[in-house]
């Protein structure tokens, strides 16, 4: 039970101090989960992201509940999901009850507009990490460009990237295996 409740307290000050999304928490989760408490494998971590990024919802959250569980079962999913959506949901709460009273206000404009520029570099450092997990060989350097170009230039939903990337590992992948 004192791994749950850490747990809790874990995603609970990273849903509480991320701004910018799920994006924007995986290299915070990384480091609080794999690197400081040792709770899971560099590898186990990227497989999560994998799993958690093709449900639906938010990637932070979905990633938060395959690691709770992994952890602690039903109970350390509950509590992972808790500690990464009660600090949002309390400060949005928070925010659109006063919200009128202070949406003009020149220092709280300021405020976000230093949190937003912040925002991209959280992502950039999630991508790198996330990066360095990747073998880096040629056809993974082909699939991140086809990718890029699909979704960047053609337009093609992400999720159809996804299913088509995931088709494309299996049969790929299934023959050097056999």
């Amino acid at each position: 039970m004192n791994k749950v409740l850490s747990m809790f307290w874990s995603f609970f000050k990273i849903g509480a101090f991320t701004f910018g999304g799920g994006y924007a928490m995986i290299p915070l989760i990384q480091a609080e989960v794999v690197d400081n408490k040792k709770w899971i494998e560099k590898d186990d971590f990227l497989d999560i992201l994998v799993i958690a990024q093709s449900f639906p919802g938010a990637l932070a959250v979905n990633a938060s509940i395959f690691i709770g569980y992994r952890i602690g079962g039903v109970v350390g999913a509950i509590m992972a999901l808790l500690g990464t959506v009660l600090p949002s949901f309390t400060i949005i709460y928070f925010i659109a009850a006063f919200f009128m009273q202070f949406r003009n206000n020149y220092y709280v404009d300021l405020v976000f507009k230093g949190i937003s520029a912040a925002v991209p570099m959280l992502v950039l450092i999630a991508v790198v990490s996330l990066s360095n997990s990747i073998n880096r060989n040629y056809m993974n350097f082909i699939i991140v460009i086809v990718t890029v170009i699909a979704i960047a230039i053609l337009n093609i939903h992400p999720v159809l990237v996804i299913v088509i990337s995931g088709i494309y590992g299996y049969l790929y992948y299934r023959k050097k295996v056999e």
